[in-house]
């Protein structure tokens, strides 16, 4: 009997409520909230999903994030085996491998003015730069809570982990893609305010057909320009334009439908549970996450209102041929903010079509966001 009763007691003693804390429980509310907006409300699930989930894994089962150095027979968990992966920009990289080869570039080949747009919306990021030095975080740490404001989530992980501040990359990751999942909740309300009715109608003209051999140089003039200039843009600018390179030249169907398909899901899975899986009570539940959220969403206000009101500036300029609504899409957020030009477009006019106008700042944004990341990087001599 007392060998029935010790295991019982083993038993009990090995399950997570004998370790958990009062801020796993919140951690794990947290989770299942995120789990209710991408299942339920649809609030982009290819990125909520996997990042919940991890969340609640990792505050059930904390070792399933512990590194080699902490175990006691040399093996990490399984999720920390991911995270590697994001401290080595390998699944940032490949996240823009597949975003260049589902996008269509020939909206910004179409109107070159869209990059000025996509430079605008970064404004926000370097807003924030200051505001977080303001609050206390050193250089480094302001410039990688800054990047979120450019509303891209791979670009974020990718700087913070390339500026050594992995302590912060959970927080900056977790708020990054929960902004590029409410980007139709946040953008619109800042979109009508800053236009007026007339504006918000404004009809564009049809964009000039662009050429195959046009799609085929610019991911190669875009490297070389953006490369020779930024040299630690290479993995994000030149993994996205190789992507797209892949998409235009037609001759790699097969590769073009691996990295836009199966590989990129793979990615969004192992990037996503170990982003969620950053997410402990102990490093998240605290004051320097809460002003990373805060701060997040005002780079990510501030970079929507300069867009749309360096649009309002093109549009007076071009006495009424720009929408301003586009330069709201100048964000790095794929091609959800372009939709959301679209939609609030429609609102004003229901036979208005923005959308390709719209992804010409979208990807200039990609491209711009890309870019601020290595400045920042040039900045403080990193590589």
């Amino acid at each position: 009997m007392s060998y029935i009763v010790e295991t019982m007691q083993n038993l009990i003693h090995q399950t997570a409520f004998f370790n958990l804390t009062f801020g796993n429980f919140i951690m794990i509310a947290v989770a299942c909230v995120f789990l209710y907006l991408a299942i339920a409300k649809e609030f982009e699930p290819l990125l909520l999903c996997p990042i919940a989930f991890g969340m609640l894994l990792v505050n059930i089962y904390p070792d399933i994030m512990m590194s080699i150095e902490e175990s006691t027979n040399g093996v990490g968990g399984l999720l920390h085996y991911f995270y590697l992966m994001d401290e080595w920009a390998i699944l940032p990289s490949l996240i823009f491998m597949g975003v260049g080869a589902m996008t269509d570039f020939g909206p910004l080949i179409a109107n070159p003015k869209s990059f000025l747009l996509g430079a605008a919306a970064q404004f926000g990021i370097f807003a924030a730069y200051f505001g977080a030095i303001g609050l206390g975080f050193n250089d480094k740490a302001a410039a990688a809570v800054s990047i979120i404001g450019g509303a891209d989530g791979p670009t974020s992980i990718f700087l913070a982990g390339k500026l050594g501040q992995t302590a912060l990359l959970g927080p900056i990751a977790v708020a990054a893609y929960s902004y590029m999942s409410l980007v139709p909740i946040i953008q619109p309300p800042i979109m009508k305010l800053l236009t007026t009715e007339k504006e918000r109608a404004i009809k564009m003209e049809q964009l000039r057909p662009v050429s195959k051999l046009e799609r085929i140089l610019f991911p190669i003039v875009v490297t070389i320009v953006v490369c020779l200039i930024l040299p630690t843009t290479a993995p994000l600018v030149g993994m996205l334009m190789l992507g797209n390179l892949f998409r235009e030249s037609g001759v790699v169907r097969q590769l073009t439908e691996t990295a836009s398909n199966a590989l990129m899901y793979i990615v969004v899975i192992i990037l996503g549970t170990s982003v969620g899986a950053t997410t402990s009570a102990a490093a998240f539940l605290n004051w320097d996450t809460i002003k990373i959220v805060i701060l997040g969403l005002v780079a990510f206000a501030f970079g929507t209102a300069a867009g749309v009101l360096f649009g309002k500036l093109m549009c007076a300029l071009t006495h009424g041929k720009v929408n301003p609504l586009i330069g709201s899409a100048g964000v790095s957020a794929v091609p959800m903010a372009a939709r959301v030009s679209q939609k609030v477009g429609a609102e004003a006019d229901p036979t208005n079509f923005l959308l390709m106008h719209a992804m010409g700042p979208n990807v200039a944004g990609v491209i711009g966001t890309a870019v601020a990341a290595g400045t920042f990087m040039a900045v403080f001599g990193v590589f």
